[in-house]
């Protein structure tokens, strides 16, 4: 877990991180993080000479921010966990609740390497593949809450199986995890990852290049059905796999630009506040908040 003291500017004041500890339990790690951000909160007094006004948090899975709560969250062991509630008692501050890549996503938005513009995808590759969309500083979560799950586009009908239950989706081909597996198989080495593909890649190994190529096509096609969508100004691409540079950026700006033709080509830039993204994000989401019950 990644936390932060969070200035009105968006300045990280204080950052912290604890194991989440998920072999507990569920309730342990509720409990964990309650007792982090009371800790938190006791440094901010101490060292900073005032309390935190507001709180943020920031979780994977399917979240219902309306009603705080975090609704499932499968590596956690979470269901139905009101955790804006849980917060709010423990620090007797204002609490909003956010899914973890949509806060990422408002904080590279309006403070990081989408600053600037109203329109943005942030699309970060992992062991999945998300997304958030910004529309005039903030973030569209859709009518159910589940806007911006282009991870889920399916690029190839006849590809790979999906958790998802359907073939081919953009996450199975072009995530760092499926680059992982993907040059695992080519290489011959089943502790071969990713970052160890980008590096044979830039070495002009011809398998990798293969493997990685796949990849870069299988994300153009994706984001090209994205852009059709959604018209962004600027395309943030972060995520592990955004870690290769301009070894993933280069050819991926060629493929996407290839396949565009009516559509205007966005500005494919990588992402700037790296795993700092959420807690930024989170100190966001309580800023605003603290911002409406003024307004309101």
């Amino acid at each position: 877990m990644k936390a932060a003291l969070v200035g009105t500017d968006g300045t990280l004041l204080h950052e912290a991180r604890r194991a989440t500890g998920r072999e507990r339990g569920a309730d342990a790690v509720v409990e964990t993080i309650l007792a982090f951000a009371a800790d938190l909160r006791a440094h901010g007094e101490k060292h900073l000479g005032e309390s935190a006004v507001a709180a943020g948090v920031a979780v994977p899975g399917i979240v219902d921010a309306e009603k705080g709560i975090a609704v499932y969250a499968a590596n956690l062991g979470w269901r139905d966990v009101p955790l804006r509630a849980l917060l709010g008692e423990r620090l007797g501050v204002p609490v909003a609740l956010g899914h973890d890549v949509r806060t990422g996503g408002l904080a590279e938005g309006r403070i990081g390497a989408g600053r600037g513009s109203d329109r943005f995808l942030f699309v970060p590759l992992g062991t999945g593949i998300a997304g958030a969309i910004g529309i005039a500083g903030a973030i569209e979560a859709g009518a159910h809450g589940d806007a911006g799950e282009i991870g889920h586009i399916v690029v190839r009908p006849d590809g790979p199986d999906c958790s998802c239950g359907q073939r081919g989706c953009l996450e199975t081909l072009a995530s760092a995890a499926a680059v992982t597996r993907a040059w695992a198989a080519a290489s011959g080495d089943p502790a071969a990852d990713a970052a160890d593909c980008a590096k044979a890649v830039e070495s002009g190994d011809p398998a990798a290049v293969r493997v990685w190529q796949d990849a870069v096509d299988a994300l153009a096609a994706g984001l090209v059905t994205a852009l059709t969508l959604l018209d962004p100004g600027t395309l943030i691409i972060g995520g592990g796999l955004a870690e290769a540079g301009e070894t993933l950026f280069t050819p991926l700006r060629a493929a996407v630009e290839e396949r565009i033709t009516f559509q205007k080509l966005p500005h494919i830039v990588p992402a700037a506040l790296g795993d700092t993204a959420g807690c930024l994000g989170a100190g966001l989401l309580a800023w605003d908040l603290l911002s409406t019950e003024v307004s309101a």
